[in-house]
Parts: C-alpha cells; sequence; structure tokens
C-alpha cells in the first residue's frame, strides 16, 4: 500500500503545481487582476525572451550535449512524424468538413512542449529531465512547426512555400536559443556569472507566467460547438499520441529519465501556438480553441495515470 501511495504522490508532484498555476491563471483573469494586455504581454515576454533564455542556460550547462540521448530524440521524431501520417489518413475519413482537417490533426500532434511539457519534466527529474527535454524540444519545435504549416496549408488549400517555412523556423526564438547554447555546452565555455545570474532571473519567471498566462487564455464558451471534432483531436492528443510513444520506447528499451521525457512531452496539452497559426491562416479558431482549452484540463489526468503507470512498474 505504501508503494502504491509513493506513486500517486510522485505523480502529484510532477502534474500538481501545474493545475495550481493554471487555475490561479483562471481566478486571477475573472478578478480582473490579469487582463488580455498582461496575456498579451506575458505571452510574447515568455516566447520571445523568457523560453529562449530557459533553453540556453539548460542546454549551456550540460557538459557533453555530444553524448546526449540522441537516439530517445530520434525516436520521439519518427514517432511523431509517424503518427502525424496516421492522423492525416484518419482525418480524410472521419473529420468534416475538409477545411477543418488540419485543426483536428495539428490539435491532436501539436503539443505545448515549452510550457507543460518542460514543466512537467522540471518536476519530474529536476534540472537532469529539463536540460533532457530541452535537447528534444529544439528538434521537435522545428518538426511540427512545419507539419502544422503543412496540414493547415492542405486542409485551407493556401500553400506554403518552402522559403517562408525555412524563414519561420529560423526566426523561431525557441531555435536561436537552442542553436547558441549548443557550441557553448560542446566547448565547455564557462560563461561570466553576471550573465549567468541575469539569464537566470529570466528563466525562473518563464514557466510561472507561462502558465498563468495559458491559464487565464482558457475560454470555455464555445466547447459546445464543434463536439465531434473536438472530442477527436483530444483522443489523439491525449490517448493516442502519449500511449503510442510510450509503448513504441518500452519496446525499443528506453527506460528511466529517457521513457519519461517522451511521455510526459507527448501528453502535454495541445499547443496554444497552434491557434495562432490556425487563426493568421484563416482556419475553424474557435475550433482550435476548443481543443487546447480541453486539453489543457485533460492532460492533468491522463499525465498522472500515465506516470502511475510507468512509476508503478519500476520504468520512469
Amino acid at each position: 500500500m505504501s508503494g502504491f501511495l509513493e506513486v500517486v504522490d510522485f505523480s502529484f508532484v510532477v502534474t500538481g503545481p501545474i493545475f495550481v498555476i493554471l487555475a490561479l491563471g483562471v481566478v486571477l483573469r475573472r478578478t480582473g487582476l490579469i487582463t488580455d494586455g498582461f496575456i498579451e504581454g506575458g505571452s510574447k515576454l515568455v516566447f520571445t525572451v523568457g523560453l529562449p533564455a530557459l533553453l540556453f542556460l539548460s542546454i549551456s550547462k550540460t557538459q557533453g550535449v555530444d553524448s546526449a540521448p540522441f537516439d530517445m530524440i530520434g525516436f520521439g521524431l519518427l514517432a511523431t512524424f509517424l503518427l502525424y501520417l496516421a492522423l492525416e489518413k484518419v482525418a480524410k475519413h472521419v473529420v468534416e468538413p475538409a477545411r477543418d482537417r488540419g485543426v483536428v490533426v495539428q490539435g491532436a500532434f501539436r503539443s505545448n512542449f515549452g510550457v507543460i511539457g518542460l514543466a512537467y519534466c522540471a518536476n519530474a527529474y529536476g534540472e537532469a529531465g529539463l536540460a533532457t527535454a530541452s535537447l528534444y524540444l529544439g528538434l521537435i519545435t522545428i518538426l511540427v512547426n512545419v507539419l502544422g504549416v503543412i496540414t493547415l496549408s492542405r486542409a485551407l488549400d493556401k500553400p506554403q512555400g518552402l522559403g517562408q517555412m525555412v524563414r519561420g523556423v529560423a526566426t523561431n526564438p525557441l531555435i536561436i536559443g537552442i542553436v547558441l547554447a549548443l557550441p557553448v555546452s560542446w566547448l565547455g565555455i564557462s560563461l561570466p556569472r553576471i550573465v549567468l545570474q541575469s539569464g537566470r532571473y529570466f528563466a525562473d519567471m518563464t514557466l510561472p507566467v507561462a502558465l498563468l498566462c495559458t491559464g487565464a487564455s482558457l475560454n470555455f464558451r464555445s466547447l459546445r460547438q464543434e463536439l465531434g471534432n473536438t472530442l477527436l483531436a483530444i483522443a489523439g492528443k491525449l490517448v493516442v499520441m502519449p500511449l503510442v510513444l510510450s509503448v513504441g520506447a518500452v519496446l525499443c528499451g528506453f527506460r528511466g529519465i529517457e521513457l519519461g521525457t517522451l511521455m510526459l512531452m507527448a501528453s502535454a496539452p495541445s499547443a496554444a501556438a497552434g491557434y495562432v497559426m490556425v487563426r493568421a491562416m484563416g482556419g475553424n479558431a474557435a475550433l482550435a480553441a476548443n481543443i487546447i482549452a480541453l486539453t489543457t484540463l485533460g492532460s492533468i489526468v491522463t499525465t498522472s495515470i500515465g506516470i502511475m503507470v510507468l512509476k508503478g512498474v519500476g520504468w520512469m
């Protein structure tokens, strides 16, 4: 019995703080302490400064990135790509109208890696989990951004040029932060203390502010609309993605922090950035918002279950 309680306690330690800060964001928004201006400014600050600083520090402090778990990262990238192809196939036959297929597919495979995924890994494994997840985040971010553009462009019949996609990836602040950190880690460069401490201030505020903005942004008013397609995307995001990646990782021999990182990152809810992309491309923004809202809440439950299962069998 004590062993079971330890597993339950560990799962709540990982997911509980996320739920508390998300809920606090909802409450502060309703009481007026968080405004639309705060959400817009805070989200922009986190994306352009906070997260890049967090990723830069996490990776640059990791000596020997050349010995990083690139087999785990490669597995995650391949599994995500194959799942994307499978989701496209399913959506072609079951999602109507056709212009909503891209929204459903993106909502199912594109996780909130940078905020909630990183927070899960940091809570579960501390600095080691943050460093491993940061490396994974860099490459998976490139992949999901490209696939997101492709699936939305196909569904909306708005083809995007290769140059536009490359430019979007190259100017992504998260990618820039990771690229700058890699040579620092590879060469073992010791950064000045003033740089480290200044960066740490930004890094420390990143996840709390990001989670507060995410919670404050949740909108449940339109959840009754698009119910069928919303539930399909939720099932893909919260069940299919983490289950397939976890089972595949176990069969490939991954255990411990590597298995945990794959499961936790896949279990994160749909990315809020997906809503921005859908809206900018003229897609069904209400459907995208529904998917993000429900997966954000549901992820707390499904991730806790996944942790308890993997921890219970001693694989995490």
